[in-house]
């Protein structure tokens, strides 16, 4: 009861709109949740209702935690995961620690997903839905599974509903063993494979670079994480003509490394807003102690691009400083997080502010635009082409 309790008072404290909210709504959540997972173990409680609330939230406070008494430990964990949920915030998230399984990590092997965002799947996608990445070695490899492959059912839960994608397969693909039903863009040929976790070996992302043609560096930036700036910078020390940048699937990270990559393609400009709920506005501007690269810059996005990301795609596109290429980004950048300890070791991070586009504009929840729309298929993906850095490489 205690973890919960600092919980609700940490959102209410520190969260963006915490000291403007209604305590009653984060309750109620918490409420919900409670009752649910109660439910669900048949241990449900006749004298169990929500008690009147007055929107004092200590008053509040004190009726609730009255009516639970101790608590279920369980059912506890569980109202808090919904409260913050309900905050309905992508960069808002209750977190337990999980202790690695003996013997080293474990999976499926399946490590991309066309249309995934964060634990969803993205509301605008189109058919079809299927797989980009298969780590080497893994259960799916060994069953002969292929970026490109389109999953058309897990456990019988289909992909799409006509032209809506499926939430409800998110859950269906994290059962173990999971069923499956896979067709191959190249052949049409479609089949059942039964998929159990084994052991998996993941790399750690790395920044990484090649020469595409005289004058033109390809760069893969998998995440904003610490210094990547500065190895981005390592890899364009010859300066070169034009830098193709590879933000596709890069889920963010440091606000830092954004300002700092930026240095080295403008100095002088604002790259964003960190906004509080009352107050001004604090601009974030390019770090200007980065040489300037004098390198024409391409950046090559799509839904995968989230927080950080799209932090830097806006402010490349607002400033002028080079061209989109892909699609639009996730739209899940509504502010940098914050991570506060609870007594029991888990944490909710929650953001202190709201991010603004260079031009004061909300990206959040409606990501950037690009300039060439690439979008990348099934086909393209099992046959090895990528239009995105086709486009890249014409626009050079």
């Amino acid at each position: 009861m205690n973890t919960l309790r600092q919980a609700y008072f940490c959102v209410l404290d520190n969260y963006y709109s915490g000291p403007a909210m209604d305590p009653k709504a984060l309750l109620k959540s918490a409420f919900a949740a409670y009752t649910q997972d109660l439910m669900r173990r048949d241990a449900d409680r006749a004298d169990l209702r929500l008690p009147e609330l007055t929107g004092n939230r200590d008053t509040d406070w004190a009726a609730f935690a009255k009516v639970l008494g101790a608590g279920d430990v369980s059912a506890l964990r569980a109202a808090i995961i919904a409260m913050v949920a309900g905050l309905h915030d992508n960069h808002a998230r209750a977190v337990r620690p999980t202790p690695q399984p003996e013997g080293g990590p474990t999976g499926t092997g399946i490590v991309g997903i066309s249309a995934r965002q964060g634990q969803q799947l993205d509301p605008a996608a189109k058919p079809p839905l299927f797989i980009t990445g298969v780590l080497p070695g893994s259960p799916a490899a060994k069953a002969g599974i292929r970026p490109g492959d389109i999953i058309v059912k897990a456990n019988g839960v289909p992909a799409f509903i006509g032209d809506t994608v499926n939430q409800s397969i998110v859950e269906a693909f994290a059962t173990n063993p999971v069923k499956l039903t896979l067709k191959r863009p190249t052949t049409g040929r479609t089949r059942t494979v039964e998929l159990k976790e084994g052991p998996i070996t993941r790399q750690p992302p790395a920044v990484t670079s090649k020469k595409l043609a005289d004058g033109v560096t390809y760069i893969q930036l998998p995440g904003f994480s610490e210094g990547a700036a500065d190895q981005v910078i390592a890899k364009l020390r010859d300066k070169p003509k034009a830098v193709v940048l590879d933000l596709r699937g890069n889920g963010g990270g440091s606000p830092r490394e954004v300002t700092r990559l930026l240095g080295a393609f403008a100095h002088g400009k604002v790259t964003s807003y960190f906004c509080p709920l009352k107050g001004e506005c604090v601009p974030n501007r390019t770090d200007d102690s980065v040489p300037l690269l004098g390198s024409r810059l391409i950046v090559l996005t799509d839904r995968g691009c989230a927080s950080a990301c799209e932090d830097f795609s806006a402010a490349v596109k607002d400033n002028g400083l080079g061209t989109l290429v892909g699609t639009r980004t996730a739209g899940a950048v509504s502010g940098p997080s914050q991570a506060y300890l609870l007594d029991d070791g888990s944490a909710v991070f929650l953001p202190k502010v709201r991010h603004l586009g260079p031009a004061r504009e909300i990206i959040d929840t409606i990501g950037v635009p690009v300039d060439h729309s690439a979008p990348i298929t099934a086909l393209d993906l099992a046959t090895g082409r990528d239009p995105g850095m086709d486009k890249a490489l014409a626009l050079v």
